[in-house]
């Protein structure tokens, strides 16, 4: 009982740096239309990023990751301003600009392997390796300091998005593109606002993964395809989908490499078709009803 309880606190906190990489998926989704395969990247960038601030300009690792979040949120209004809006404007078919997203996420990542190398970087352990005991559970102190700055996140982003103008616009803007023009909100501000939130949620998540006894690595980006489905469990929706759908699977994907090691990377998608055949639209997604 106690090693699957450890387990599940370890998978809730893969799956709160998930549900962040969801995050970037579903905001820019929702205020643009894009599924935007190079959120990778994001993860990437924020993780070297603070190594370099951190380690080798010798920083304060607060500062570094804060560094990092200014950098990813630079390179992803790049792409959204020198790749994204051109085509979008053009009027490319939508898997013309997943494609280009793409396309953009692995020449970043070459661009990473060009400026750093491909051996591990190590951002340090600014939580301490030591476990803290609860109950009998030994619990890594990495995993509750993720769980921590995951939740505080999300409560902060979720005050942006229901406190603050700006959140406020980017909602409406969500919900009806057309009638939120009507009032005076810009499209375009609605898109960079999504594309630099997705980048910040994107780095931070990378410098979660990166940080402790982990390293960044130039293959950090694939956490972006695996917790894909935690985006489509929660449906593209929400924050709270996201979130939801980042824990479920991270708590599946570590259970599986417990208890049927070898199989953690496959389960978390047999799980997402399972989900999908009984609701097409995901966990989070009301069935609509229709008008006769």
């Amino acid at each position: 009982m106690t090693e699957f309880v450890q387990l599940v606190v370890k998978g809730l906190a893969l799956g709160s740096a998930y549900g962040l990489v969801a995050l970037g998926f579903v905001v820019v989704f929702k205020a643009t239309g894009v599924v935007n395969f190079s959120q990778g990247a994001f993860l990437v960038g924020g993780a070297y990023l603070t190594f370099t601030a951190s380690v080798r300009w010798g920083l304060p690792f607060p500062v570094g990751v804060v560094a990092a979040g200014v950098g990813a949120v630079g390179l992803a209004l790049v792409v959204e301003r020198a790749v994204v809006r051109p085509l979008a404007s053009a009027g490319a078919p939508a898997v013309t600009v997943l494609l280009a997203t793409f396309g953009v996420g692995i020449v970043l990542d070459q661009v990473v392997t060009l400026v750093w190398g491909f051996r591990p970087h190590h951002i340090g352990d600014p939580w301490g390796v030591a476990s803290v005991r609860w109950a009998g559970v030994a619990l890594s102190q990495v995993d509750l300091a993720t769980l921590a700055v995951a939740a505080a996140s999300f409560g902060g982003l979720a005050w942006f998005f229901r406190r603050t103008m700006v959140g406020l616009a980017l909602r409406a803007s969500a919900a009806d593109v057309e009638g939120a023009a009507a009032l005076g909100i810009r499209p375009a501000l609605a898109s960079r606002t999504a594309w630099a939130l997705a980048a910040a949620a994107g780095a931070l998540a990378g410098v979660l993964l990166a940080s402790g006894p982990a390293a960044a690595t130039p293959t950090l980006g694939e956490v972006a395809l695996r917790a894909f489905p935690a985006v489509i469990l929660g449906g593209f929706v929400s924050l709270g989908g996201a979130l939801a759908g980042g824990l479920v699977v991270g708590v599946v994907e570590v259970l599986t490499a417990g208890y049927l090691p070898g199989n953690e990377l496959v389960v978390p998608y047999l799980v997402m078709l399972a989900v999908l055949l009984v609701r097409p639209h995901g966990l989070f997604v009301a069935r609509e009803a229709s008008r006769l």
